[in-house]
């Protein structure tokens, strides 16, 4: 055993020393760690709004176009359509889309902002297949009415809002996406208007 005096200073300033590298070290290591949380580009970009062009749509049309990995219909609808949309109220689960498919703006008898233009996720609400839209032969599927949305899969209905028949195994309307109109032409998917886009 040595009977040499401790340098107290030296002792302190090792311990210093070895603490202020130890927290450098674990700086470095916690920056790559918590960056790896935040979502990468090409998940940023999966999610982003998406622009949609109507200047071409003509009546009757279905453009699709991939929202979240999901399909979006965009439909211009006909008068006759919009006239006819209120008169099958009795045969429809939801008529009032009182569930919560869609955004405030998009609660009415149309479900969309403007009344010719309807938007919706493009999967059936039962089990995620994507219906087919017919237009001129949807009476084959419920009588009376002559366009729609028909599922393969399953046999669920929808009208020309979205929503779903009485007796389908889809419980519930087609989802309406957040989405506004930029411009007379111009709609954007997955925002509601005002909001940041960053």
């Amino acid at each position: 055993m040595s009977n040499a005096p401790v340098d107290t200073g030296r002792r302190r300033f090792l311990t210093w020393t070895t603490a202020v590298v130890g927290a450098v070290g674990a700086g470095y290591a916690a920056v790559p760690f918590i960056a790896s949380w935040n979502p990468s580009a090409k998940a940023k970009i999966a999610g982003a709004p998406v622009q949609v062009d109507i200047s071409k749509l003509e009546t009757g049309q279905l453009i699709l176009v991939k929202w979240r990995g999901k399909p979006v219909w965009v439909v211009k609808r006909s008068q006759e359509v919009l006239d006819n949309l209120g008169k099958h109220d009795d045969k429809l689960r939801d008529p009032g889309s009182d569930e919560g498919q869609q955004p405030d703006y998009a609660k009415n008898p149309t479900r969309s902002i403007k009344p010719e233009i309807f938007l919706a996720v493009g999967i059936c609400t039962h089990l995620g297949c994507s219906p087919t839209y017919l237009k001129g032969d949807f009476a084959q599927q419920v009588e009376g009415i002559n366009y729609g949305f028909f599922c393969p899969c399953h046999g669920s209905t929808y009208d020309m809002a979205g929503r779903v028949f009485q007796n389908v195994p889809a419980p519930l309307n087609l989802v309406v996406p957040n989405h506004y109109y930029v411009d007379e032409t111009t709609i954007l998917v997955g925002l509601n208007e005002g909001e940041a886009t960053a």
